[in-house]
């Protein structure tokens, strides 16, 4: 076998082919928000379920305007969040509260998921 630190851990005949390990690992291969958004100017908002409890996730917000609003959603909802990889998310099903304060400041909005 070569000096090239790859082990052999099954086989029947020796015809396969042993993987390469030239390229680095990584622990996350993608992210678990999936496929990016476009990047359009409409406020997503959304939900999914988390550790057994349901996050309001609100996607395609400004970089500049992220911590800003996320802090008065969050006293608007008067529930917990945070701000992380430009996406505001709240602790419970706050949709319908999000979209009410968007739709007050005339931003265009789209709501995602059922």
């Amino acid at each position: 076998m070569a000096n090239d630190d790859r082990r052999l851990v099954y086989s029947t005949d020796g015809m396969l082919p042993l993987p390469s390990f030239d390229a680095p690992r990584s622990k996350k291969l993608q992210s678990s928000a999936g496929p990016a958004l476009p990047v359009d100017g409409v406020v997503r908002v959304g939900c999914e379920r988390r550790r057994g409890g349901l996050v309001t996730l609100v996607y395609g917000l400004a970089a500049n305007e992220l911590q800003s609003l996320g802090a008065e959603l969050r006293k608007r909802c008067g529930t917990g969040g945070t701000v992380k990889d430009g996406i505001v998310s709240l602790q419970g099903d706050k949709r319908d509260d999000v979209l009410a304060y968007f739709a007050e400041r005339d931003r265009r909005t789209k709501r995602m998921g059922g």
